[in-house]
């Protein structure tokens, strides 16, 4: 993982243009404090292209891995990536009897993909998480893309004088460009300046509606095996465990690989898994997470903080990861706060749980889904939008303190096997007991020897900005409200005409992140559309009481959740003042 960046017939002095990519490319250092590399070309008169990569060492730790690669065998195609892909290990056998390689880097056969397969064609054969970017000399042409569902991150604008920039992070280049854009998941670019799609699935056809039959044992097998894959790397790793079912289900499956002796700790300087949580006091989360933890002799560490702590970390929050999003700010504070803590330890990677939820239909708000076709196409609306929300919260929240999160939820080859899956049986009402992520609860059902505790394995969901603890969120609005006068935001209007704030907590993070990134083009870069639980809002048609709470959080559907949460916690006598709140003063 690292921070890239492009720019591609740039004008003016050698000195000029080395100068601005070196300070262009350092306001991305966060993600790759490892080390840097600047290469320069002449295109033309006065005019060069650039690319320049942070790196941060996850795969071959030696000096041999930094980016941008020059191909052995054709030293006049340069290349870069961000991102890991997880195919390299079982492709690069047949790779090497063809083509030599300088270093063990994964991102270094991106050049012999493209000499293999052509520049149309050699997106699909990676495998992973990426934004890569390619320049070839030989025929002056270059190219840019980004991966299946938008894991990894990247921007693009156009110069006054028509040069392309191309980074990570919108901080790279907004103020460069005339225009700045999230460039789109699944797409690339080449020099005639045409955006190409290059990942055409059978499940981006609104239209279609699987009739893929339920296989428990097949559907366990296929995602043991893609978390055997993006497991691997060099560097020490770590698991961001909530206590929910996706998490823990990822912490199991590697807890049975290491089991298996599949994993070797010792070859990557570790003794133990590190698992890692945090909440306000007593959240439910901090106490799920534990229990898995300890299920699996993890080394586990509970971290704790304060509404007021949490409070004031948002203004760097929402300036790292990008966005004024509501939902995406309150779920990326924490995370941003544990991954300080993570950095301190020397773990680079984490493996999270994230993207199930749009892959089964987790949220609550699914059990108003009216029908199998409507529940299926709210899927295909989550998907294509996950890149504006959980994917952008977890990687850079986790990369503005260096440390890459992995997805295995994600994997281009799961998503195409779920969403394959007649979404009959991922309705809330398909079996019993009735609730959510039922197929894939099932399928790692193990009562002789559990992936999951029963009890983790049948919770119910909690989002992650409620889990972490009840009273953040208000937190969060008294803060705005102390903020945010009554006559400024009757002047949202005015002040904000595009993505107008709607309250005084959308207000204060508008403006924290207007004065970071002032321009029309980066507000509109931010999704701004009405939702409930996390709900596209399209399918605020499934119930009246959704258009007329259009609450983000997942306690505007919590007389679904209270009654749940609320028998698990009374069984084990666990009940705390946080839990408590859930039914005490949220209600519908």
């Amino acid at each position: 993982m690292c921070g890239i960046l492009a720019i591609f017939n740039i004008k003016g002095t050698y000195i000029e243009v080395r100068t601005l990519a070196y300070d262009l490319s350092k306001r991305q250092r966060h993600r790759g404090p490892d080390r840097s590399r600047i290469i320069i070309i002449e295109a033309g008169p006065n005019t060069y292209h650039i690319l320049a990569h942070e790196r941060l060492n996850i795969v071959d730790l030696s000096d041999r891995g930094r980016q941008p690669f020059q191909l052995v065998d054709d030293q006049n195609i340069y290349y870069m990536q961000n991102g890991e892909l997880y195919n390299y290990w079982s492709i690069k056998p047949d790779f090497e009897k063809k083509y030599k390689f300088s270093s063990n880097s994964d991102s270094e056969i991106v050049g012999m993909l493209y000499k293999e397969y052509g520049p149309n064609d050699f997106w699909n054969h990676m495998d992973g998480m990426h934004a890569t970017i390619l320049l070839d000399m030989n025929n002056k042409t270059y190219y840019a893309g980004r991966d299946h569902i938008g894991i990894i991150p990247l921007y693009y604008g156009y110069n006054k004088d028509g040069a392309l920039f191309l980074s990570s992070e919108l901080k790279g280049i907004h103020d460069q460009v005339v225009e700045i854009k999230q460039f789109p998941p699944g797409h690339y670019i080449d020099q005639t300046h045409e955006i190409k799609k290059w990942y055409n699935p059978l499940w981006h056809n609104f239209d279609h509606i699987p009739t893929g039959e339920i296989n428990f044992q097949e559907m366990r097998d296929k995602f043991i095996d893609v978390v055997r894959r993006e497991v691997k790397g060099d560097a020490p790793f770590g698991l961001f465990i909530s206590g929910g079912v996706d998490s823990s289900i990822v912490a199991g499956i590697v807890a049975k690989l290491i089991k298996n002796g599949e994993i070797d700790l010792s070859k990557r300087g570790m003794r133990k898994v590190h698992s890692f949580c945090i909440g306000l006091e007593g959240s439910p989360d901090l106490h799920f997470a534990r229990k898995v933890a300890e299920y699996h002799g993890f080394e586990h560490h509970s971290f704790t903080y304060t509404v007021e702590e949490g409070l004031d970390y948002i203004p760097e929050v929402i300036y790292h990861t990008e966005t004024f999003n509501n939902t995406t700010i309150r779920a990326s504070t924490p995370m941003y706060m544990m991954c300080r803590r993570i950095k301190a330890l020397g773990i680079k990677i984490c493996l999270t749980g994230e993207g199930s939820d749009e892959l089964f239909g987790g949220y609550l708000y699914f059990h108003k889904a009216p029908n199998r076709v409507e529940f299926h196409q709210e899927l295909i609306r989550k998907l294509n939008d996950l890149h504006k929300y959980d994917l952008l919260r977890a990687n850079k929240a986790c990369l503005a303190w260096g440390i890459e999160t992995r997805p295995p939820f994600m994997n281009k080859s799961w998503i195409e096997y779920v969403m394959s899956i007649d979404p009959k049986y991922k309705m809330i009402n398909a079996f019993q007991p009735q609730i959510e992520k039922y197929i894939l609860r099932k399928a790692f059902e193990d009562l002789e020897n559990p992936f999951v505790p029963q009890e983790i394995l049948w919770r119910q969901k909690e989002q992650f900005s409620d889990g972490v603890g009840y009273s953040w969120r208000d937190g969060i609005i008294e803060r705005a409200n102390q903020l945010i006068s009554d006559q400024q935001f009757s002047q949202a209007s005015t002040t904000y005409p595009l993505s107008t704030p709607r309250d005084k907590e959308q207000y204060w993070f508008r403006q924290v992140y207007s004065n970071a990134f002032p321009s029309d083009s980066a507000a509109l870069s931010v999704p701004y559309a009405k939702s409930i639980a996390c709900s596209t809002e399209k399918a605020l048609e499934w119930d009246e009481a959704f258009k007329k709470n259009t609450d983000e959080s997942g306690r505007a559907v919590l007389s679904i959740h209270n009654d749940a949460l609320k028998e698990i916690l009374q069984e084990e006598d666990k009940i705390t003042d946080e839990s408590i709140k859930v039914q005490d003063h949220f209600q519908l």
